[in-house]
């Protein structure tokens, strides 16, 4: 069940669904995102993907899934394939950039779905490829 559910988390990412996303997560979801704030709450990871959705449009491949065996903790590996489409806070300014990163995903399930998501990647890299 936990890779199921982490398939559809990010089938859902790819094809724009928020609904879809919030969907696979728990009433108690917690979402510690690379080099940010732990946001809690299913409106908060909404608002959060509002705002991505500003700043970014990406796609991710070469998707392997990982989960032990009882379930509650799973991971992915993938590629962002990505453009940089408004400038987001203090980082570079967005021109457009594509930019290409590998990334993964670390969870925690309970009942199926997902109560932490903690997202990973090379922020250094990212700078580098939009500067």
């Amino acid at each position: 069940m936990s890779k199921e559910t982490i398939r559809r988390y990010y089938e859902a990412f790819n094809a724009g669904d928020v609904a879809g996303m919030v969907d696979c997560l728990s009433d108690k979801f917690v979402h510690d995102v690379n080099e940010g704030d732990r946001r809690s709450g299913k409106e908060a990871f909404g608002d959060f993907c509002a705002h991505m959705a500003e700043c970014y449009r990406e796609n991710l491949t070469d998707m392997v899934i990982f989960a032990n065996e009882d379930g509650t903790r799973g991971a992915a590996e993938f590629v962002v394939n990505g453009t940089y489409l408004k400038t987001d806070g203090d980082l570079p300014e967005a021109t457009g950039q594509a930019y290409r990163l590998p990334a993964g995903g670390f969870f925690t399930l309970e009942d199926g779905k997902i109560t932490r998501v903690t997202t990973y990647y090379n922020l250094a890299e990212w700078v580098r490829q939009v500067s």
